[in-house]
């Protein structure tokens, strides 16, 4: 046992003389080395150090991507096993999607294909009934008589009385009594003076006669707003002489840019300012319109542009494509064939429906924009979103704000605020644009059939059904479809009149 404890002592001892005496052969070889040695064995310590750092991070990619693996195995087995979820059809309402411009897209589509084809049709049956020569003589039935165009410059006198009236009232040379007195004769005489022309005088058109009429009742609400605007600045003029006049007719000097001018009571009533409201693209009066700084010629050039073209597209469509459908319908009329007169009606309504946008665009875009850019009129709201109409009401306060305007503020509101309820209120508006309605259209045409007055009087019960039994998506869709229906109608029930009053007697 003693011997065995010593051998292995020993054999201890040696192990570590040869581990030490290696150690020392390996420090006199590095000692005895060249500096060029030296450096070597640096640099190959040093590769090994980058060698290390590799390996590390290979190890830490290594470790890293089977984290990454797992988690993209797990998703792929969980794809595999399950790949349905609670939703919505798209179609459906509750999904909340509602993204269908491809689905516009495709309505376009259709509706610019549909319209081609009809428009081959009416060209292989009609040929080409575009006649420029013709436009003139519906202004024009005597080349030497021009009746509509001395009315509107006659409809100056009414003007100038209007404002004669005004600066002697504002003087106080007229009694507030005579004044309106005087206004209403004006008034008065501009509604039935034009119309008794038309009637009386044969070398006026129809045409001319519907654009004369329309001038002198534009004119008649503009100075019937002229009129109650003065006679309030009086009344203000008249309580608070210093307070109010200051305040409400002229602003103060707070609000006053460096190169505006604003107008004060009775310093209105000048030609310039009179002659400045009669063209602006408004019915409502007011002392200081809102002004544009500059005129923009680009703006100016496109909105003429606009003009020149969809005047050449409406006189255009109307002669190529509603003529025709105009007279193929007079004989499914005088027989009272309801099958092929509905079939008329239809067929008239796409075009109609289409020349009466057109003719919105013309008239409350390009035409009162042009006239707004001119003048430097600053309010250009002459139309709101109508087209998103949900209901009757919605769709006539916002197709025309001028008119609207007028309405609101010179006969709705003074209705109730002489008492009356809102529903009488309302009614008076309607009736009031029927008589207008009917007014443009019978006195021109030299008959009274009461069409167009039936129709917008039919509009108070059509607004109670649509607002009381109809929202959303299908008050809209019941707009339209009187929009698109209802014109064509009256359309075809004034033409039909208009031939057999006219045409039929001609030819008997």
């Amino acid at each position: 046992m003693g011997e065995s404890d010593a051998r292995t002592g020993a054999f201890t001892r040696r192990r570590r003389a040869t581990c030490a005496a290696g150690r020392g052969a390996s420090l006199l070889a590095m000692n005895g080395r060249s500096a060029a040695g030296c450096e070597s064995s640096v640099a190959s310590y040093g590769s090994r150090g980058a060698g290390q750092e590799k390996r590390d991070r290979s190890l830490e990619t290594v470790r890293s991507k089977p984290k990454s693996e797992k988690k993209k195995l797990r998703n792929d087995i969980g794809d595999r096993l399950s790949c349905h979820k609670t939703q919505q059809s798209l179609l459906s309402s509750a999904s909340g999607f509602n993204n269908y411009r491809g689905v516009l897209n495709w309505c376009v589509v259709m509706l610019v294909l549909s319209n081609a084809r009809l428009f081959l049709e009416n060209l292989l049956r009609y040929g080409i009934l575009v006649d420029p020569i013709q436009v003139i003589s519906l202004f024009l039935k005597d080349p030497y008589s021009w009746p509509a165009g001395c009315l509107v410059i006659v409809s100056n006198i009414f003007i100038l009385v209007a404002l004669y009236t005004e600066r002697q009232l504002s003087k106080g040379s007229f009694s507030e009594l005579m004044g309106f007195l005087v206004h209403c004769i004006n008034l008065a005489i501009m509604l039935t003076f034009p119309a008794a022309v038309v009637l009386l005088v044969p070398s006026m058109t129809p045409v001319g006669g519907a654009f004369v009429l329309g001038t002198y009742t534009i004119l008649s609400l503009k100075l019937y707003s002229y009129k109650d605007v003065n006679m309030w600045c009086r009344e203000l003029s008249t309580v608070k002489a210093k307070k109010l006049a200051r305040s409400l007719s002229c602003p103060s000097a707070q609000h006053l840019s460096g190169h505006d001018r604003k107008v004060c009571y009775p310093g209105n009533l000048t030609i310039r300012d009179m002659y400045y409201f009669v063209f602006a693209p408004t019915l409502c009066y007011e002392l200081n319109f809102p002004r544009s700084p500059n005129i923009r010629m680009g703006f100016l050039l496109r909105r003429l542009f606009e003009m020149l073209f969809f005047t050449q597209l409406l006189v255009a469509l109307t002669q190529q494509w509603m003529i025709p459908i105009i007279q193929s319908s007079m004989k499914p009329l005088e027989d009272m064939d309801l099958s092929r007169m509905t079939e008329r009606l239809l067929r008239l309504a796409v075009p109609n429906h289409l020349l009466w946008l057109m003719f919105f665009y013309w008239f409350f875009h390009s035409s009162m924009n042009f006239t707004a850019e001119l003048l430097c009129f600053g309010d250009r709201q002459f139309y709101k979103d109508w087209w998103n109409s949900e209901s009757v009401t919605y769709f006539w306060q916002n197709w025309n704000i001028p008119v609207h305007k007028w309405c609101l503020r010179h006969f709705y509101k003074p209705l109730l605020r002489r008492g009356f309820s809102k529903i009488v209120s309302q009614s008076a508006v309607f009736f009031l644009s029927a008589f207008f309605h009917e007014y443009l259209v019978s006195v021109p045409l030299r008959m009274f059939r009461l069409w167009a007055f039936m129709g917008m009087m039919a509009q108070l019960p059509l607004a109670w059904f649509v607002g009381s039994f109809l929202r959303g998506n299908y008050g809209n869709a019941a707009v339209w479809i009187s929009i698109i229906i209802g014109q064509p109608f009256a359309v075809l029930m004034y033409v039909h009149d208009y031939y057999v009053l006219h045409y039929r007697q001609e030819a008997d």
